[in-house]
């Protein structure tokens, strides 16, 4: 039935939690890849000082996070490696929800599954939730996966 299977990661324990429900949709599907992606927001200071960084020094500031990034997902794809479905790592440097809803896309994902908080009412409004603006801004089904031990409300 799903034949792309797209990961998003943060590097958060909490994002990590869908690692088994990818093992499972992956394991009962005749796939042709999952991709573990995570997106690294551009190098930003707020104030004065934001000035005194050359463009060079960002330049070097975004590779670096673009490298542990891609390193981190590394880790995590050998962790699938059991699953006989081939495990890709992309890293994209941009606004979250903006580059996922994208490579979703334009890359032929069939499904995202994606963590989240469960949160409600005020910290929701609060905290915001990149699940959620997911869900509403992709054009392919999200499996979204609450976070063991999640407090519906809080």
């Amino acid at each position: 039935m799903y034949n792309h299977i797209m990961v998003p990661l943060d590097g958060s324990e909490l994002a990590e939690c869908v690692l088994p429900h990818v093992d499972s949709v992956a394991g009962g599907c005749a796939l042709g890849k999952v991709t573990l992606i995570r997106v690294v927001s551009p190098f930003h200071l707020y104030g004065s000082i934001e000035h005194r960084i050359s463009p060079e020094e960002r330049h070097r500031l975004d590779e670096r996070g673009l490298a542990v990034a891609r390193e981190y997902l590394e880790e995590k794809a050998r962790s699938l490696q059991r699953v006989s479905v081939p495990v890709e790592c992309v890293v994209r440097l941009g606004e979250v929800v903006h580059e996922l809803t994208n490579f979703a896309g334009t890359q032929g994902v069939d499904l995202i599954i994606i963590s989240t908080h469960g949160r409600s009412g005020v910290s929701r409004w609060v905290w915001g939730s990149v699940a959620d603006r997911i869900l509403r801004s992709a054009c392919v089904p999200v499996l979204m996966v609450r976070a063991p031990g999640c407090f519906p409300g809080i």
